[in-house]
Protein backbone atom coordinates (compact mmCIF):
# COMPACT_ATOMS: atom_id res chain seq x y z
CA UNK A 1 0.00 0.00 0.00
CA UNK A 2 2.99 2.48 1.19
CA UNK A 3 4.65 1.60 -2.30
CA UNK A 4 1.57 2.17 -4.41
CA UNK A 5 1.17 5.65 -2.73
CA UNK A 6 4.33 6.67 -3.32
CA UNK A 7 4.38 5.42 -6.78
CA UNK A 8 1.25 7.37 -7.45
CA UNK A 9 3.06 10.54 -5.88
CA UNK A 10 6.27 9.76 -8.11
CA UNK A 11 3.83 9.85 -10.99
CA UNK A 12 2.18 12.92 -10.18
CA UNK A 13 5.24 14.42 -9.80
CA UNK A 14 7.14 13.44 -13.10
CA UNK A 15 3.90 14.27 -15.11
CA UNK A 16 3.73 18.04 -13.20
CA UNK A 17 7.60 18.45 -14.50
CA UNK A 18 6.76 16.97 -17.54
CA UNK A 19 3.64 20.11 -17.96
CA UNK A 20 5.75 22.50 -16.65
CA UNK A 21 8.94 21.55 -18.59
CA UNK A 22 6.31 21.83 -22.14
CA UNK A 23 4.90 25.06 -20.81
CA UNK A 24 5.87 28.16 -22.09
CA UNK A 25 7.80 29.80 -18.86
CA UNK A 26 11.38 31.39 -18.76
CA UNK A 27 13.34 29.38 -15.88
CA UNK A 28 13.36 30.10 -12.22
CA UNK A 29 10.31 33.01 -12.91
CA UNK A 30 8.88 33.88 -9.45
CA UNK A 31 5.74 32.69 -7.64
CA UNK A 32 4.78 35.55 -7.61
CA UNK A 33 4.52 39.24 -8.83
CA UNK A 34 3.20 42.86 -7.61
CA UNK A 35 2.51 45.02 -10.69
CA UNK A 36 4.16 48.52 -10.42
CA UNK A 37 2.88 52.06 -11.78
CA UNK A 38 5.16 51.98 -14.93
CA UNK A 39 5.19 48.61 -15.80
CA UNK A 40 3.56 47.49 -19.36
CA UNK A 41 1.61 43.95 -20.13
CA UNK A 42 4.95 43.31 -22.33
CA UNK A 43 7.27 43.72 -19.48
CA UNK A 44 5.25 40.98 -17.08
CA UNK A 45 4.73 38.98 -19.98
CA UNK A 46 8.51 38.79 -20.64
CA UNK A 47 9.24 38.51 -17.42
CA UNK A 48 7.39 35.00 -17.26
CA UNK A 49 7.30 33.61 -20.85
CA UNK A 50 9.50 32.68 -22.81
CA UNK A 51 7.09 33.96 -26.27
CA UNK A 52 5.44 36.91 -24.28
CA UNK A 53 2.51 36.86 -26.91
CA UNK A 54 0.96 33.83 -25.23
CA UNK A 55 0.04 35.58 -22.44
CA UNK A 56 -3.97 35.13 -23.55
CA UNK A 57 -3.51 31.01 -23.33
CA UNK A 58 -1.93 30.88 -20.23
CA UNK A 59 -3.94 33.54 -18.53
CA UNK A 60 -6.61 32.15 -15.97
CA UNK A 61 -9.81 34.02 -15.80
CA UNK A 62 -11.03 34.22 -12.17
CA UNK A 63 -14.62 34.71 -12.70
CA UNK A 64 -14.82 36.26 -9.36
CA UNK A 65 -12.82 39.83 -10.36
CA UNK A 66 -14.41 42.40 -12.23
CA UNK A 67 -12.92 42.90 -15.76
CA UNK A 68 -10.01 40.28 -14.92
CA UNK A 69 -8.10 41.24 -18.51
CA UNK A 70 -7.56 44.50 -17.05
CA UNK A 71 -4.47 44.83 -14.61
CA UNK A 72 -3.50 47.60 -12.08
CA UNK A 73 -0.58 48.53 -9.90
CA UNK A 74 -0.63 46.45 -6.89
CA UNK A 75 -2.24 43.42 -8.33
CA UNK A 76 -0.33 40.22 -7.68
CA UNK A 77 -0.17 37.65 -10.24
CA UNK A 78 0.45 34.08 -8.99
CA UNK A 79 1.97 31.08 -10.71
CA UNK A 80 -0.49 28.30 -9.78
CA UNK A 81 -1.76 24.35 -11.22
CA UNK A 82 -4.87 24.29 -12.58
CA UNK A 83 -5.99 21.07 -13.24
CA UNK A 84 -1.81 20.24 -13.22
CA UNK A 85 -1.59 22.77 -15.45
CA UNK A 86 0.23 25.64 -14.81
CA UNK A 87 -1.48 29.21 -15.01
CA UNK A 88 -0.96 33.00 -14.32
CA UNK A 89 -3.92 34.24 -11.72
CA UNK A 90 -4.73 37.38 -11.44
CA UNK A 91 -5.09 38.79 -7.64
CA UNK A 92 -6.42 42.13 -6.93
CA UNK A 93 -4.12 44.73 -5.01
CA UNK A 94 -6.59 47.78 -4.65
CA UNK A 95 -10.38 46.40 -4.63
CA UNK A 96 -11.61 47.89 -1.35
CA UNK A 97 -14.46 46.35 0.31
CA UNK A 98 -17.36 48.84 0.33
CA UNK A 99 -20.84 48.36 1.40
CA UNK A 100 -22.86 47.25 -0.99
CA UNK A 101 -20.16 46.64 -3.56
CA UNK A 102 -16.20 47.23 -4.17
CA UNK A 103 -14.55 50.62 -5.63
CA UNK A 104 -14.65 50.50 -9.19
CA UNK A 105 -11.12 51.43 -10.59
CA UNK A 106 -11.60 53.33 -14.31
CA UNK A 107 -10.20 51.60 -17.11
CA UNK A 108 -7.46 54.47 -17.49
CA UNK A 109 -5.61 53.55 -14.69
CA UNK A 110 -4.77 49.61 -16.10
CA UNK A 111 -1.13 48.99 -16.96
CA UNK A 112 -0.96 49.58 -20.98
CA UNK A 113 0.48 47.33 -22.99
CA UNK A 114 2.30 48.76 -24.58
CA UNK A 115 4.50 51.96 -23.55
CA UNK A 116 2.10 54.22 -24.69
CA UNK A 117 4.55 57.75 -24.43
CA UNK A 118 6.49 56.40 -27.48
CA UNK A 119 3.55 55.03 -29.46
CA UNK A 120 1.34 58.20 -28.69
CA UNK A 121 4.01 60.59 -29.22
CA UNK A 122 4.15 58.75 -32.82
CA UNK A 123 0.48 58.76 -33.56
CA UNK A 124 0.26 62.74 -32.62
CA UNK A 125 2.62 63.71 -35.24
CA UNK A 126 2.06 61.21 -37.62
CA UNK A 127 -1.34 59.94 -40.26
CA UNK A 128 -1.41 57.76 -43.47
CA UNK A 129 -3.20 59.13 -46.36
CA UNK A 130 -3.97 57.98 -50.13
CA UNK A 131 -3.07 59.95 -53.01
CA UNK A 132 -6.76 60.85 -53.34
CA UNK A 133 -6.68 62.69 -50.14
CA UNK A 134 -3.62 64.26 -50.20
CA UNK A 135 -4.92 66.12 -53.33
CA UNK A 136 -8.40 66.64 -52.71
CA UNK A 137 -7.05 68.71 -49.37
CA UNK A 138 -6.89 72.44 -49.11
CA UNK A 139 -3.53 73.36 -49.35
CA UNK A 140 -2.04 76.74 -47.90
CA UNK A 141 -1.36 79.46 -50.69
CA UNK A 142 0.11 82.89 -48.57
CA UNK A 143 0.84 83.86 -45.10
CA UNK A 144 -0.58 87.30 -43.78
CA UNK A 145 0.69 89.87 -45.83
CA UNK A 146 2.33 87.72 -48.01
CA UNK A 147 4.68 86.08 -45.92
CA UNK A 148 6.38 82.80 -46.97
CA UNK A 149 6.21 80.92 -43.02
CA UNK A 150 3.60 81.45 -40.60
CA UNK A 151 3.63 81.48 -36.36
CA UNK A 152 1.45 80.87 -33.82
CA UNK A 153 -1.38 83.02 -34.14
CA UNK A 154 -0.92 84.03 -37.14
CA UNK A 155 -3.18 84.46 -40.27
CA UNK A 156 -2.74 82.66 -43.14
CA UNK A 157 -4.75 82.02 -46.56
CA UNK A 158 -5.53 78.52 -48.09
CA UNK A 159 -7.50 77.55 -50.96
CA UNK A 160 -9.57 74.27 -51.63
CA UNK A 161 -12.93 72.73 -51.09
CA UNK A 162 -14.23 73.97 -47.32
CA UNK A 163 -17.25 73.08 -45.61
CA UNK A 164 -18.56 73.86 -42.15
CA UNK A 165 -15.47 72.15 -40.09
CA UNK A 166 -14.53 75.13 -37.83
CA UNK A 167 -10.73 73.98 -37.54
CA UNK A 168 -8.23 71.66 -39.49
CA UNK A 169 -5.05 69.74 -38.57
CA UNK A 170 -1.86 70.92 -40.36
CA UNK A 171 0.44 68.50 -42.24
CA UNK A 172 3.27 68.17 -43.96
CA UNK A 173 2.67 65.68 -47.43
CA UNK A 174 5.86 63.67 -47.05
CA UNK A 175 7.14 60.38 -48.96
CA UNK A 176 5.17 57.36 -49.70
CA UNK A 177 5.20 54.06 -48.73
CA UNK A 178 6.25 51.83 -51.57
CA UNK A 179 5.83 48.30 -51.19
CA UNK A 180 9.61 47.05 -51.74
CA UNK A 181 8.67 43.25 -52.88
CA UNK A 182 5.41 44.64 -55.53
CA UNK A 183 6.19 48.43 -56.18
CA UNK A 184 2.54 49.33 -55.27
CA UNK A 185 2.06 52.56 -53.26
CA UNK A 186 0.59 51.72 -50.03
CA UNK A 187 0.02 55.40 -48.57
CA UNK A 188 1.56 58.79 -47.87
CA UNK A 189 2.73 59.91 -44.81
CA UNK A 190 1.49 63.47 -43.71
CA UNK A 191 3.38 64.63 -41.09
CA UNK A 192 1.53 67.09 -38.42
CA UNK A 193 2.56 70.60 -38.35
CA UNK A 194 -0.10 72.47 -36.56
CA UNK A 195 -3.91 73.27 -36.06
CA UNK A 196 -5.82 76.34 -37.38
CA UNK A 197 -9.12 77.70 -37.13
CA UNK A 198 -11.30 79.02 -40.13
CA UNK A 199 -12.05 83.08 -39.52
CA UNK A 200 -13.66 83.38 -43.03
CA UNK A 201 -14.30 81.94 -46.41
CA UNK A 202 -14.83 83.17 -49.44
CA UNK A 203 -15.73 80.92 -52.50
CA UNK A 204 -12.81 78.65 -52.30
CA UNK A 205 -10.02 80.94 -50.08
CA UNK A 206 -9.93 81.03 -46.67
CA UNK A 207 -8.99 82.90 -43.71
CA UNK A 208 -7.58 81.04 -41.21
CA UNK A 209 -5.69 81.37 -37.85
CA UNK A 210 -2.88 78.95 -37.00
CA UNK A 211 -3.88 77.96 -32.82
CA UNK A 212 -0.93 75.67 -32.46
CA UNK A 213 2.13 74.83 -34.48
CA UNK A 214 5.03 72.53 -34.24
CA UNK A 215 7.29 73.94 -37.03
CA UNK A 216 6.48 76.94 -38.80
CA UNK A 217 3.90 76.70 -41.02
CA UNK A 218 5.04 76.61 -45.18
CA UNK A 219 3.21 77.34 -48.10
CA UNK A 220 1.57 73.75 -49.64
CA UNK A 221 0.97 72.97 -46.30
CA UNK A 222 -1.98 70.51 -46.38
CA UNK A 223 -5.02 71.08 -44.38
CA UNK A 224 -6.92 67.85 -43.18
CA UNK A 225 -10.02 67.12 -40.60
CA UNK A 226 -8.62 66.21 -37.21
CA UNK A 227 -8.33 62.24 -36.70
CA UNK A 228 -9.87 60.87 -33.64
CA UNK A 229 -6.47 58.73 -32.89
CA UNK A 230 -7.88 57.18 -29.60
CA UNK A 231 -4.84 54.09 -29.15
CA UNK A 232 -6.88 51.51 -27.09
CA UNK A 233 -4.14 50.93 -24.27
CA UNK A 234 -5.29 47.37 -23.02
CA UNK A 235 -5.39 44.98 -26.37
CA UNK A 236 -2.96 42.19 -25.59
CA UNK A 237 -0.41 40.56 -27.65
CA UNK A 238 -1.21 37.80 -29.72
CA UNK A 239 -0.12 36.06 -33.38
CA UNK A 240 -1.71 36.65 -36.46
CA UNK A 241 -4.87 34.67 -37.12
CA UNK A 242 -3.10 33.67 -40.40
CA UNK A 243 0.41 33.33 -42.31
CA UNK A 244 1.95 36.75 -42.89
CA UNK A 245 5.33 37.67 -44.57
CA UNK A 246 6.27 41.16 -45.18
CA UNK A 247 9.09 43.79 -44.67
CA UNK A 248 10.36 46.81 -42.70
CA UNK A 249 9.93 49.24 -45.06
CA UNK A 250 10.66 52.50 -42.82
CA UNK A 251 11.83 53.52 -39.59
CA UNK A 252 10.85 56.34 -37.71
CA UNK A 253 13.55 59.30 -38.06
CA UNK A 254 14.40 58.58 -41.57
CA UNK A 255 17.25 56.21 -40.51
CA UNK A 256 18.19 53.06 -41.88
CA UNK A 257 18.95 51.28 -38.82
CA UNK A 258 16.20 49.94 -36.95
CA UNK A 259 17.04 48.90 -32.74
CA UNK A 260 14.74 48.78 -29.40
CA UNK A 261 11.70 50.62 -29.12
CA UNK A 262 12.15 51.96 -32.92
CA UNK A 263 8.74 52.74 -34.07
CA UNK A 264 8.67 50.65 -37.96
CA UNK A 265 6.38 50.81 -41.46
CA UNK A 266 5.31 47.16 -42.29
CA UNK A 267 3.85 46.29 -45.86
CA UNK A 268 1.41 44.61 -44.96
CA UNK A 269 -2.08 45.58 -43.14
CA UNK A 270 -6.13 44.60 -42.70
CA UNK A 271 -6.51 43.36 -46.04
CA UNK A 272 -4.18 40.32 -44.83
CA UNK A 273 -5.29 40.32 -41.69
CA UNK A 274 -3.13 41.61 -39.48
CA UNK A 275 -4.64 43.08 -36.41
CA UNK A 276 -3.68 45.58 -33.42
CA UNK A 277 -1.92 43.47 -31.07
CA UNK A 278 -0.49 40.76 -33.48
CA UNK A 279 3.41 40.23 -32.49
CA UNK A 280 5.44 39.37 -35.89
CA UNK A 281 9.42 37.71 -35.49
CA UNK A 282 12.18 40.00 -37.31
CA UNK A 283 14.36 37.94 -39.63
CA UNK A 284 17.43 39.22 -40.52
CA UNK A 285 18.35 39.14 -44.25
CA UNK A 286 20.88 36.89 -44.88
CA UNK A 287 23.90 38.44 -46.65
CA UNK A 288 25.31 37.53 -49.94
CA UNK A 289 28.64 35.57 -50.06
CA UNK A 290 31.07 34.90 -52.67
CA UNK A 291 31.06 30.60 -53.17
CA UNK A 292 35.10 30.47 -53.60
CA UNK A 293 34.61 26.85 -54.23
CA UNK A 294 31.80 26.67 -56.48
CA UNK A 295 33.15 30.26 -58.14
CA UNK A 296 29.48 31.71 -57.46
CA UNK A 297 27.48 33.95 -54.90
CA UNK A 298 25.16 32.35 -52.54
CA UNK A 299 22.72 33.78 -49.73
CA UNK A 300 22.72 33.02 -46.65
CA UNK A 301 19.61 31.79 -45.01
CA UNK A 302 17.89 34.68 -42.71
CA UNK A 303 17.98 34.93 -38.88
CA UNK A 304 15.52 35.47 -36.53
CA UNK A 305 16.77 38.52 -34.91
CA UNK A 306 13.61 40.14 -32.86
CA UNK A 307 10.50 41.29 -32.39
CA UNK A 308 7.49 43.82 -33.20
CA UNK A 309 4.45 44.46 -32.02
CA UNK A 310 1.58 46.02 -34.00
CA UNK A 311 -0.09 49.11 -32.84
CA UNK A 312 -1.75 50.55 -35.74
CA UNK A 313 -3.29 49.41 -39.15
CA UNK A 314 -4.31 50.68 -42.08
CA UNK A 315 -6.03 48.92 -45.24
CA UNK A 316 -2.29 48.34 -46.80
CA UNK A 317 0.45 48.73 -44.11
CA UNK A 318 1.04 49.18 -40.06
CA UNK A 319 2.56 50.57 -37.60
CA UNK A 320 4.80 48.59 -34.93
CA UNK A 321 7.04 48.93 -32.32
CA UNK A 322 10.18 47.32 -31.76
CA UNK A 323 10.16 45.38 -28.37
CA UNK A 324 13.60 43.11 -29.17
CA UNK A 325 16.54 43.64 -31.09
CA UNK A 326 18.64 40.72 -30.43
CA UNK A 327 21.35 42.35 -33.26
CA UNK A 328 21.05 45.58 -35.36
CA UNK A 329 18.29 45.25 -37.91
CA UNK A 330 17.57 47.34 -40.74
CA UNK A 331 15.49 48.26 -43.48
CA UNK A 332 14.18 45.40 -45.87
CA UNK A 333 14.08 42.87 -42.99
CA UNK A 334 11.20 40.78 -43.06
CA UNK A 335 8.66 40.23 -40.84
CA UNK A 336 7.18 36.74 -40.16
CA UNK A 337 4.82 34.79 -38.16
CA UNK A 338 6.55 34.60 -35.02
Amino acid sequence: MKKTLLGVIAACVIAMAAMAADAPFNDNVPDKYTVKKGDTLWDISDLFLRDPWLWPEIWYVNPQIRNPHLIYPGDVISLVYIDGRPRLMLQRGRDVKLSPGVKVLPHAEAIPTLPLDIVNNFLTRNRVVTQEEADAAPYVVAGHEKRILTGLNDSFYARGEFDETPAYGLYRIGEPYVDPETDEMLGIRAQDIGSAKVKTVDGDIATLMATRVVEEVRIGERLLPHEERRLESNFYPSGPDGEIEGVIMAVEGGITQVGHLDVVAINRGEREGLKVGNVLAIFKRGETVKDRIAKDEITLPSERAGLVMVFRTFEKMSYGLVLNAERPLAINDLVKNP
